[in-house]
């Protein structure tokens, strides 16, 4: 598989340094960055981009995050190994990516739940997460960027 184009933040280059600032920002909301590569890992899968899919899972491992986790995560209502707080910004993840899905985006009971585990300093860390991630999906899948552990058979 090859893409369809280089990233078009890579063709501007202007726009990547724009991208990583932003992604960095991110952390500094003081949310754990293990949950942060898990926001990633889902809003990811929830846009198809394979290329982000696989880069998460790498990341998400680098930073300590286990198979379990890792495997689960698109069924994180179902499982065991996630706490109430990380159910809850998996949750508001889906629904702010999602925003299309139904009249209200992210429903008071979404928000509410996220809002009663996370400060309003870590809320604003996770929201930029999620949207970065949605810039990178966004760029990544109409280009098909291929994944980079792409078996090349």
């Amino acid at each position: 598989m090859k893409a369809r184009l280089n990233n078009p933040a890579m063709i501007i280059p202007e726009a990547m340094e724009a991208i990583k600032m932003f992604a960095g920002v991110s952390y500094k909301g003081g949310v754990d960055p293990k949950l942060l590569a898990l926001i990633h890992l889902r809003v990811s899968q929830i846009n198809g981009c394979g290329f982000c899919v696989d880069t998460g899972w790498r990341h998400a491992t680098k930073a300590g995050e286990t198979h379990e986790r890792l495997y689960t995560v698109a069924a994180f209502r179902d499982t065991p190994y996630f706490s109430e707080a990380e159910r809850a910004a998996l949750a508001l993840a889906e629904h702010a990516t999602r925003l299309a899905d139904q009249t209200d985006a992210v429903p008071d009971a979404v928000w509410n739940e996220a809002a009663k585990h996370f400060s309003e300093r870590q809320l604003a860390g996770i929201l930029l997460h999620i949207a970065v991630t949605n810039v990178f999906n966004r760029l990544n899948v109409p280009i098909r960027q291929p994944a980079a552990g792409e078996w090349k058979g």
